[in-house]
């Protein structure tokens, strides 16, 4: 049991890793997605099909996959975010950049490709009279064919080129073809060469990135790695393990969901740690949640938080964007009110570091 004077030491302690958030200077490779939302007020019924016809209202262009990873990253106040990722040669790149400069994140390392379109995820929504907002439709503009080896060469340059300049890399793979081979390769080989941080979320078969520092995992992508449903506290200590050693990692961090997540260190003797949900009643929309858990864990390893420091801030920092609708970001300022909030058995069960298997809410 910890004290009340230990658990006001570790949270001034989490309050001094918050603050350091702005410190660090970090890389984001992989996926570059532009969410446009189109919103409209529901008018009649069309007389030339059976179907709504909204009056439109507003449209806004909402930054997604590595760009909402990087966008997260930046509005936690650090130093210098750069990606390294993909655009067409359309109408829609023009937005991607706009987006990115607006949102505060170097686009120095983002490469045209004119075979492929600027990935865009349009949502359209509509309100009728005295009710919510509710999404009618959803168009993808995509292509997930591997890049062409002109462009791969063009990313490998661009990232030897930029990497010095940061602490960190995030790769941030949503399988639309920019995170190949060669690319994880690389990306492994600068690790080595500058001593950095390598942050994995990926769709792929985690064993691609070999000596990653930390990969991240959600429920479904950990089960498809270890090859088995997690039913239990008992099946999620296995995928865990058999996590790390696919990877290793220094840790692995497995998101469940409204479960919460768990942690597992690469150290002799380090058990599991159960991270429980923070807010559980409050969730609306876990749009792009994993991309704000891995940018908050990012940050904070790389101005030397421990992982258990570094995923319970972004445990923390997801807590407030599932309130919000949409990919959402927060603020250190907004994660101190949080974390001041915690009361003493979360820092009882965080910080306790009881084996996963005693913890009977992991599932």
């Amino acid at each position: 049991m910890i004290t009340p004077m230990e658990i006001d030491s570790l949270k001034a302690k989490l309050i001094s890793r918050i603050n350091a958030l702005s410190a660090s200077k970090i890389l984001v490779v992989g996926d570059c997605i532009i969410d446009e939302m189109i919103y409209g007020q529901s008018h009649r019924i069309s007389r030339e099909a059976p179907v709504i016809i909204l009056k439109h209202k507003r449209s806004d262009i909402v930054l997604g996959g590595a760009a909402n990873a990087a966008h997260n990253i930046a509005k936690l106040g650090t130093k210098q975010v750069s990606v390294v990722g993909l655009s067409g040669q359309d109408s829609y790149a023009d937005q991607l950049k706009e987006a990115l400069q607006r949102d505060g994140i170097c686009a120095e390392g983002l490469i045209t490709d004119p075979d492929r379109p600027t990935t865009t995820k349009t949502r359209i929504s509509g309100i009728a009279n005295h009710s919510v907002t509710q999404q009618i439709l959803r168009i993808d503009r995509e292509s997930s064919q591997p890049v062409s080896q002109h462009i791969e060469t063009k990313l490998l340059d661009r990232l030897t080129d930029l990497v010095p300049a940061h602490d960190g890399i995030l790769i941030s793979d949503y399988g639309l073809g920019v995170i190949t081979p060669k690319l994880i390769a690389h990306c492994l080989a600068l690790k080595k060469k500058h001593n950095l941080i390598l942050a994995v979320d990926s769709q792929q078969d985690l064993s691609a990135f070999y000596g990653a520092t930390v990969v991240t995992p959600n429920q479904p992508e950990a089960e498809k790695n270890a090859g088995f449903l997690i039913e239990s506290p008992e099946s999620l200590t296995r995928a865990g393990k058999i996590i790390g050693e696919k990877t290793n990692a220094d840790a692995v961090l497995i998101t469940c969901g409204a479960s919460g997540m768990c942690l597992f260190e690469n150290t002799q003797g380090t058990p599991p740690v159960k991270i429980p949900v923070f807010n559980r009643s409050e969730v609306f929309d876990v749009t792009g949640a994993g991309d704000t858990v891995i940018s908050t864990l990012m940050l904070a390893l790389s101005t030397g938080a421990s992982f258990l420091e570094a995923a319970v801030l972004g445990n923390l920092a997801a807590s407030l964007v599932v309130k919000r609708y949409g990919a959402a970001t927060t603020s250190q300022a907004e994660l101190i009110e949080a974390l001041e909030q915690l009361d003493a058995d979360l820092f009882n069960s965080l910080f306790s570091a009881q084996p996963v298997e005693a913890s009977p809410s992991v599932l």
